[in-house]
């Protein structure tokens, strides 16, 4: 198997805290926007007032996930090219925003996609040789797959509600959720692989 490199590292500790940060700059800059009502997407709307800050953070995301999905050479291939069309869905939901009033197909259709293969992928990383690391092993996979699964299907559920009044408060707990799992997989995989060669 070969090695986490440096860059994925890097990539993978950056991607919660940017994902974090993106909606916290975003949302303090728009006044009366409701960080548990509203969603993530309608900070970067045509209409919103702060659509460049928000789709520059959506674009940095993409890449880390890029750069994960290239560099992070352990996990198996099919996990891999998961995380690369994750980064592309990233890419065709900031291209194809939502508006404030309605919505947009495109938008919807890359944004679930997105969430469905951040929650899926961890599976298809998985590598049942025996000298395979604990976070892609097939135990660790399944349980992380499932619980990642739970989260983004109860809020897609959610999402789908017009009478909801949480919305934002879910769509942040799944993508924090999702962006520390991937950060835990490719943490520990390279740590443990640098005490390993020390």
């Amino acid at each position: 198997m070969k090695p986490i490199a440096k860059i994925a590292f890097y990539a993978a500790i950056i991607g919660p805290i940017q994902s974090a940060l993106g909606w916290v700059i975003a949302g303090s800059f728009w006044p009366g926007y409701d960080q548990a009502r509203q969603t993530i997407s309608e900070l970067a709307s045509p209409e919103s007032p702060v659509k460049e800050i928000m789709s520059s953070f959506f674009v940095f995301g993409g890449v880390l996930t890029l750069i994960v999905a290239v560099y992070a050479r352990t996990l198996a291939m099919p996990g891999r090219i998961a995380l690369f069309v994750s980064a592309l869905c990233t890419f065709g939901l900031t291209i194809f925003p939502t508006p404030l009033i309605g919505y947009s197909t495109p938008h919807r259709v890359f944004a679930i996609a997105s969430f469905a293969i951040s929650a899926g992928w961890p599976l298809l990383a998985m590598r049942k040789s025996k000298d395979a690391p604990f976070a892609i092993r097939p135990l660790a996979t399944i349980i992380g797959t499932t619980a990642q699964a739970v989260l983004a299907i109860s809020f897609l559920i959610i999402w789908s509600d017009p009478a909801a009044v949480n919305i934002g408060i879910w769509e942040r707990v799944v993508a924090v959720s999702q962006a520390a799992y991937a950060t835990w997989v490719v943490v520990s995989i390279y740590l443990g692989q640098q005490r390993k060669t020390s």
